[in-house]
């Protein structure tokens, strides 16, 4: 409900797609700047503890949006609480992972992160479906207000976990620390081909591909003439495809390439058809398409990095992953708010369905030069940490 409340308020208040770009470098620069120590942190601390400091925080993130936006503050305010929201987010998602794994296991990892996805799917359905009828019919600051509320929830599961049932970790002895540690962690992803491919998509969708999320406001506003009944419907439909998408990818045993190219594929075309196929149904139907790609590339490309990681490294290489992911968000979201003002969300929706679909192709290429003795959807070796 927030990811869909926080675009909406600052397009009702400014009319400008440039601002929604605005507010979104400003969600994700924290990823630049924090990124890679969230990860040397994830390595040392009880992760579950850090996790409860991060979640508060983001309570209080939402608490104060609520009563920003019902005193009607100024939006600079709004600016400064999206960049203390993703700071949270920062530290908050390695510690997340880390813990995931300490809760299954190694063997059971790839289903329980296409799981974990699945539910952040399903709250990408119901949120924004329920976002936009709140917005619409008691105002942007009651989506805040709930989401501070919601919180409280996971503090109290987390509190509640029996810490003596969980997956011990083999972070070895002597770990290096500050920017060591952040050396090491690069070193690792650096000689680890197949990680590195991973790295590069994610680098990719991240600057071009992602910003789907600023440009479905400004589509419902300026190409649609719709209100936020629409905009709800269609952040709605990019849940459902995203939901379908990780439950599918959560019943595969093991992640395969073949899985992560089809589906990153699959995302480029749907973007490109967006620039092409611009009416609500049209709209609809390649937002589920293409938040099924995109989920089942996420939880795919995920999985990899973690079973390709040594548990001492892992919240290291999944802080790089959401460094590169996030980092490079708020120079996304700036370039993909720019070309809309330049051209309207059909030029926007077609250069990042063009580069997406490109990037695609060359990691496909990558792999079958590398492999080509062996299927791509199976070529996993050049991913399995040494032993």
């Amino acid at each position: 409900m927030q990811d869909t409340a926080l675009p909406w308020l600052v397009l009702e208040r400014t009319h400008s797609s440039v601002q929604v770009g605005l507010l979104l470098f400003c969600r994700y620069v924290p990823f630049s700047v924090f990124g890679l120590w969230a990860g040397v942190l994830a390595d040392r601390f009880d992760n579950r503890l850090m996790l409860m400091l991060t979640q508060a925080a983001s309570m209080c993130v939402a608490a104060a949006l609520a009563a920003e936006t019902f005193l009607h503050g100024s939006l600079g305010f709004v600016y400064a609480l999206a960049v203390l929201g993703g700071a949270a987010v920062v530290f908050d998602s390695p510690n997340r992972q880390t813990l995931m794994f300490r809760l299954v296991g190694r063997e059971e990892l790839p289903n329980a992160v296409a799981l974990n996805s699945s539910l952040f799917s399903a709250g990408r359905v119901v949120g924004p479906a329920v976002g936009g009828v709140v917005i619409a019919a008691a105002g942007v600051g009651w989506c805040f207000a709930v989401n501070a509320i919601s919180f409280l929830a996971v503090l109290l599961a987390l509190a509640l976990m029996r810490v003596t049932e969980l997956y011990s970790l083999d972070r070895g002895e002597g770990r290096p620390r500050g920017l060591a540690a952040i050396r090491e962690g690069l070193s690792f992803v650096r000689h680890r081909r197949g990680l590195r491919l991973v790295i590069v998509g994610v680098g990719v969708v991240a600057i071009v591909g992602f910003n789907v999320r600023v440009l479905i406001p400004v589509m419902t506003v300026k190409t649609l003439h719709s209100g936020p009944h629409t905009l709800g419907v269609l952040f709605g439909c990019f849940g459902i495809g995203a939901l379908a998408g990780a439950l599918y990818a959560a019943s595969a045993e093991r992640p395969r390439w073949r899985r992560s190219l089809i589906s990153l594929g699959a995302f480029g075309i749907a973007l490109l058809a967006l620039g092409i196929f611009q009416s609500v149904w049209s709209a609809g139907a390649l937002l589920v398409v293409g938040g099924a790609a995109f989920s089942i590339w996420t939880a795919t490309s995920q999985a990899m990095l973690q079973v390709g990681s040594p548990d001492a490294l892992r919240g290291r290489v999944v802080s790089l992953y959401l460094m590169v992911f996030g980092g490079l968000s708020p120079i996304g979201s700036l370039l993909s708010g720019w070309l809309a003002d330049l051209g309207g969300t059909r030029l926007a929706f077609l250069i990042a369905g063009g580069a997406v679909s490109a990037t695609a192709v060359y990691s496909a290429v990558d792999i079958r030069a590398e492999h080509g003795h062996e299927p791509a959807g199976r070529a996993t070796r050049f991913l399995e940490p040494p032993t």
